[in-house]
């Protein structure tokens, strides 16, 4: 946090810290609210630059991530007001480097983590803004329900009512892709006798 005052004193070399230290966070966040790498990495882009000029206003140096955080979800916002957002998804793989560490698993278990992750993240895609905003922020960015009130700016029971419409309507879509599986599967059988 020594980089808040280096921001306050307006020095670049502060700026390119704060960007090392939370540009990996902010961009999987957009991505995720977006679904547009190359509007995610604005939006962030633009969350840096808002940082850097209102600086002053951070009361608080320990919420800097909070803060961060919150500019980020307002653009993420004014992006999805402006566009139409019919875009294709894009594989989970190219948030990949985003991820932190993890344990070597064997390529078969990959493959099928890799299939696992695309169908979730394509299902999230698919549900409305709203609802996907408060499931990535709880369940990707881990963030208690009155952190996310804060963010959104919304009561409490409105992201707890958001969170069950959310995971009942995704539920309804990993099942329904169960179902095409599924009837894929026995069309194929049957082409194969």
């Amino acid at each position: 946090m020594d980089f808040v005052e280096g921001l306050k004193r307006k020095e670049e070399v502060a700026l390119i810290e704060l960007m090392k230290e939370y540009g990996n966070y902010l961009t999987r966040t957009a991505y995720l609210l977006l679904k547009d790498q190359q509007l995610a990495e604005e939006a962030v882009q633009d969350t840096f630059i808002t940082a850097f000029e209102k600086i002053n206003q951070l009361a608080d140096p320990e919420k800097l991530r909070s803060w961060l955080t919150s500019i980020l979800i307002n653009r993420c916002r004014s992006y999805q007001r402006k566009r139409s957002w019919k875009y294709a998804f894009l594989p989970l793989s190219l948030i990949e480097p985003f991820k932190g560490d993890e344990q070597f698993v064997g390529p078969e278990e990959q493959l099928l983590n890799l299939l696992n992750h695309q169908e979730l993240s394509s299902a999230i895609h698919e549900l409305e803004y709203k609802y996907r905003e408060v499931i990535i922020l709880y369940y990707f960015n881990e963030m208690k329900i009155h952190e996310i009130s804060h963010y959104l700016k919304a009561n409490e029971n409105t992201i707890k009512s958001r969170l069950t419409r959310g995971r009942l309507q995704l539920k309804q879509i990993l099942q329904r892709g169960e179902g095409e599986y599924e009837q894929g599967k026995r069309k194929n059988e049957t082409t194969a006798r």
